[in-house]
């Protein structure tokens, strides 16, 4: 309310992208969320004694977010129905979010003819000159409370396929796109970049892909650690993929900002709204290179329920192979701690759910494909794992480094077993060639790291990404 009287300096106002998503989480609490999670009776006095000053201060499209019918508030004098919204872009997203305020669910193509109109998200002098935030913000936080449908979904993470033109072919025997939350670790070291490095010794090649920072959390990436020793992060796909097929390095990194522009675009938006938006799942398994021979897509959850979608998109993808690790921080680092049996709710820490593609003696199938199903929870001290604290990096870029590097110069210890047992186990539940056996499987990880040959790929990746045109 502040905001809207002008009682705040500009710094301190809340912004038309959090408006837009706080006004669209009451609307669909009011419309369609179970009675026990809508409204408090305190928020509605709030809303009955300051919604006559708002109707006169905020501008349409918010109080069109705010009352899209003019019935939520019960004050009547709403101008929600007739406002249409300004242009032929602003008008589509204005319908579509009618349906998603009232609690309803959107078409495939409904859903990225939306995201294709309105991005990229252009902002200039720190406005955007393109659609209002307002109703954008209320677009994405709205999806996210409806709970998405699968084809909502598929349709985030399909639309801008295109983007940059096909996606560009490695000329290696298998490729293992690795889709850590965007937005990093903010406690617990982050195994996967090394992981990376010594999988590609044995010709295990590797894609990760995130971005520098994003929200909510604002943690540890690997476009950041890449960064700080050196590396160059501005890749493009080709650039990538002649990483990848480099026999003296086998992986890469892309950023999002060179691989999908137009995603990128919404970086700034997020860190208004704060709430992760449909992308949030989405951008995790993305499919920028091929391979000529076996794909496979490995990405990090938390949040019981998603395990199962992210596993429908990576079948739309048509990988061979799909898992989903429930790592900690919801990233895909596994652990070796001693845990005791859980009694929260949803999954435990290190919990694995996936499919691989077998032959035609298995009766699940997916677009014509025979995939073999498993889950299970992996506890280390099965294979071998001595039980142990997980690293703290809290924050710290260059502590994650630290632990990552002396891991690879052979220092044994929890770090160390972290990257042998990440690599082993996914190795094995990817069904890798030579993994069929979980014990050969981590010994071989064990080895490219006590040869030296892990740290010399990670070195090599350093030196050869400036010198890539």
């Amino acid at each position: 309310m502040l905001t809207v009287r002008g009682e705040l300096k500009d710094e301190e106002q809340v912004s038309k992208a959090q408006i837009g998503a706080f006004f669209a989480g009451m609307t669909i609490r009011a419309n369609s969320f179970p009675e026990e999670t809508q409204w408090s009776e305190g928020e509605r006095r709030a809303m009955n004694l300051f919604w006559p000053l708002l109707l006169r201060a905020l501008p349409p499209d918010v109080i069109f977010i705010a009352d899209p019918e003019g019935s939520i508030m019960g004050l009547g004098n709403s101008v929600g129905p007739q406002f249409i919204g300004n242009g032929t872009t602003e008008m589509r997203l204005v319908g579509a979010l009618r349906e998603i305020l009232a609690g309803g669910h959107l078409g495939y193509e409904e859903v990225q003819g939306v995201l294709k109109d309105v991005l990229p998200l252009k902002i200039e002098d720190g406005k955007s000159t393109g659609v209002s935030e307002s109703l954008l913000s209320a677009f994405l936080i709205g999806q996210r409370m409806n709970r998405e449908t699968d084809r909502e979904l598929k349709a985030y993470c399909l639309a801008f396929d295109d983007e940059l033109g096909p996606a560009p072919v490695a000329d290696v025997s298998s490729l293992t796109h690795y889709g850590e939350p965007y937005d990093g670790n903010t406690r617990f070291f982050r195994s996967t970049l090394f992981v990376a490095a010594v999988r590609s010794c044995y010709g295990e090649s590797s894609l990760l892909h995130g971005v520098e920072w994003m929200p909510p959390k604002g943690g540890v990436t690997e476009e950041q650690m890449l960064n700080f020793m050196g590396a160059n992060t501005n890749l493009s796909l080709h650039q990538a993929k002649e990483l990848i097929e480099d026999e003296e390095v086998g992986f890469a990194y892309i950023s999002q900002r060179e691989a999908r522009p137009s995603l990128y675009s919404l970086i700034g938006l997020r860190e208004h709204i704060k709430k992760r938006p449909p992308l949030a799942t989405t951008e995790k398994v993305q499919q920028y290179i091929r391979a000529k021979g076996k794909d496979s897509i490995v990405a990090g959850f938390y949040h019981e329920g998603y395990e199962e979608p992210l596993l429908m998109l990576m079948k739309r993808r048509g990988v061979h192979s799909g898992l989903v690790v429930k790592g900690e921080e919801g990233a895909l680092s596994m652990t070796t701690r001693l845990r005791s049996a859980s009694t929260s709710k949803g999954f435990p820490v290190n919990y694995c759910s996936g499919f691989r593609s077998v032959g035609k003696e298995t009766a699940c199938k997916e677009d014509g494909v025979s995939h073999q199903s498993f889950r299970l929870e992996v506890n280390a001290m099965d294979y071998g794992f001595k039980p142990t604290d997980t690293p703290r990096t809290d924050r710290s870029v260059s502590k994650n480094i630290e632990l990552g590097l002396a891991a690879l110069h052979g220092q044994k210890g929890p770090a160390y077993d972290r990257i042998v047992l990440n690599a082993g186990i996914v190795d094995h539940l990817l069904g890798c060639d030579g993994a069929e056996d979980v014990t050969i499987a981590l010994d071989r990880a064990r080895e490219a790291i006590d040869s030296g040959k892990a740290l010399k790929k990670l070195l090599n990746y350093i030196k050869v990404s400036h010198k890539l045109k």
